[in-house]
C-alpha cells in the first residue's frame, strides 16, 4: 500500500505543479509512468489496469474532438476569430464578441479544443490591430471554461463525468446553462474594469509575435456546413436518443473522416493524444488507490462526520477546491469514481460542472484552456505571469461562484 500511495501522490503532485520536481517529466508523462508504476508494483494486474479504462468514455472524448477537429480544419475557428477581431469596434466592444464567442462555442465543441484553435489567431490580429493582447485572451480564456459548464460535451471532464453517471444532456444543462451565459458579462466588466487604461499594446506589433503557423487554415463553407450539421445531429441525439453516447460520437466521426476535399489525416491530427494518453493513465493510477481501499474509508468516515460529497452543494465546493489544487480534469477524475448516480444524478452532475468549471479561472493550471493560452503566449514572446492571470482570475472565479452557488441552492 505504501508504494501504491506513493505512486499516486508522486502523479498528482504532478498535475498540480506541471511537472515532477526535478524532472523533466510533464502531466501526461506523470499520468502514464504512473499507471504503468501500479502494475509494476503489484497494485494491479495489467488486466485490472486494462480494465479500469472506461472505453465508453474514451470512445465519446475521441469522437468529439474529431467533430470539434472538423470545425478547425475547415477554417471555421480561424474565420470566427478574424471576424470577430476584425469587427471595427472599441476594444470594449470587441472583448463583449471574443467572450460571447469563446463561451457559447466552448460549450459545444469543447473548451480545450477552442482555446488552442483560436488563441495564435487572437494574439496576431490583435497585435495587428496595435491593441494589447493580454486582457482579449484572459477574457476568451475565462469565457471558455465558464462557458463550457453548459453541457456534458463543453470539456473533457464534462464528457467524463456524464458516462460514468449516465447524465442528461438536457438535465444538466437546464441547471448549468443560466449560471454559464450569466458568467459571460462578469467576466466582460470585470476585464473591462482592469485593464480600461491598458487597452493599447505598449509596442507596435512584430514579426515575432506572428508567425506562418499562425495563419488559420482556409475557410471552407461546405466543410463548415458539414460539420455544423453533424454536431446538430450529435447533440440531438445524445437528448432525444437512447443510444449509447459514445456509439453517437463515433458515429459522427466516422461520417466526417470521409470527405473528398479533407484528408482524414488532417483531421486526426486534431485530436489531443497526449490528453488521450493522461486521461487513460489517470484511469489506472485511481483505479491502483482504489483498489487499497483506503478512498472508500476515508468516504464512510467523512459521511460519518455529515460531510457527503453526494450532496451537490458538498460536491461544488469539494471539486472547485480541488481542481484548483491539481486541476479540473484530474480533479473530476479523482471524484467520479466514488460519486453515485441516483434519482438527482443531473443536479448532482451540475454541482460537479459548475464547481470544476467557475473554480478553474482562480490560476493558471486550473484548467488546461488556461495553460494552453498561457504557454502559445509565451511561445509568441507574451508572456502572461501566473500573477497577472489570477489577477483578474480571483475576482472572476470569486463573483461567478457566488452566481453558481445561489443557482444551485434556488
Amino acid at each position: 500500500m505504501d508504494l501504491t500511495l506513493l505512486i499516486f501522490f508522486l502523479v498528482y503532485l504532478a498535475m498540480a505543479l506541471g511537472s515532477l520536481p526535478g524532472f523533466r517529466v510533464g502531466r501526461t508523462g506523470a499520468a502514464v509512468i504512473g499507471g504503468m508504476a501500479m502494475m509494476t508494483v503489484g497494485s494491479l494486474t495489467p488486466q485490472q489496469a486494462w480494465n479500469a479504462i472506461d472505453y465508453s468514455t474514451m470512445g465519446m472524448l475521441f469522437g468529439l474532438m474529431i467533430v470539434s477537429g472538423a470545425f478547425e480544419v475547415a477554417g471555421c475557428y480561424g474565420w470566427l476569430a478574424q471576424k470577430a477581431a476584425g469587427a471595427k469596434v472599441s476594444p470594449r466592444a470587441l472583448l463583449a464578441i471574443l467572450i460571447l464567442v469563446g463561451g457559447i462555442t466552448a460549450a459545444f465543441l469543447t473548451n480545450d479544443v477552442v482555446a488552442v484553435s483560436m488563441c495564435p489567431l487572437l494574439i496576431s490580429i490583435t497585435l495587428a490591430r496595435g491593441l494589447n493582447p493580454v486582457p482579449f485572451l484572459l477574457g476568451f480564456c475565462f469565457a471558455a471554461n465558464t462557458g463550457a459548464a453548459g453541457t456534458i460535451i463543453g470539456s473533457p471532464q464534462n464528457i467524463i463525468a456524464a458516462q460514468k453517471l449516465h447524465l442528461s444532456f438536457a438535465g444538466v444543462s437546464e441547471i448549468t446553462a443560466i449560471p454559464a451565459l450569466l458568467s459571460l458579462p462578469v467576466i466582460w466588466i470585470v476585464i473591462s474594469m482592469l485593464y480600461r487604461d491598458r487597452w493599447i499594446a505598449s509596442a507596435p506589433a512584430s514579426g515575432k509575435a506572428v508567425n506562418a503557423g499562425d495563419e488559420p487554415p482556409s475557410f471552407s463553407l461546405v466543410e463548415t456546413i458539414k460539420a455544423t450539421v453533424t454536431a446538430l445531429v450529435v447533440i440531438i441525439a445524445f437528448i432525444f436518443s437512447d443510444w449509447p453516447r459514445e456509439i453517437i460520437a463515433l458515429t459522427a466521426a466516422g461520417f466526417l473522416l470521409i470527405s473528398r476535399k479533407v484528408s482524414s489525416k488532417s483531421v486526426l491530427q486534431q485530436v489531443d493524444g497526449e490528453l488521450i494518453l493522461l486521461v487513460m493513465g489517470l484511469f489506472v493510477v485511481n483505479a491502483g488507490l482504489s483498489a487499497t481501499g483506503l478512498p472508500q474509508k476515508m468516504l464512510t468516515d467523512f459521511a460519518a462526520s455529515g460531510i457527503d460529497i453526494n450532496s451537490p452543494p458538498v460536491l461544488f465546493l469539494t471539486s472547485s477546491i480541488l481542481s484548483d489544487v491539481v486541476g479540473n480534469n484530474p480533479a473530476v477524475m479523482m471524484l467520479v469514481p466514488y460519486l453515485q448516480a441516483h434519482t438527482n444524478a443531473d443536479y448532482l452532475g451540475a454541482a460537479l460542472s459548475l464547481g470544476t468549471h467557475f473554480s478553474s479561472n482562480l490560476v493558471v493550471f486550473g484548467s488546461l484552456a488556461g495553460i494552453f493560452i498561457v504557454e502559445q503566449a509565451g511561445d509568441r514572446g507574451l508572456h502572461i505571469s501566473s500573477a497577472e492571470f489570477s489577477k483578474a482570475g480571483v475576482i472572476v472565479t470569486f463573483l461567478t461562484m457566488i452566481i453558481a452557488a445561489i443557482w444551485l441552492v434556488i
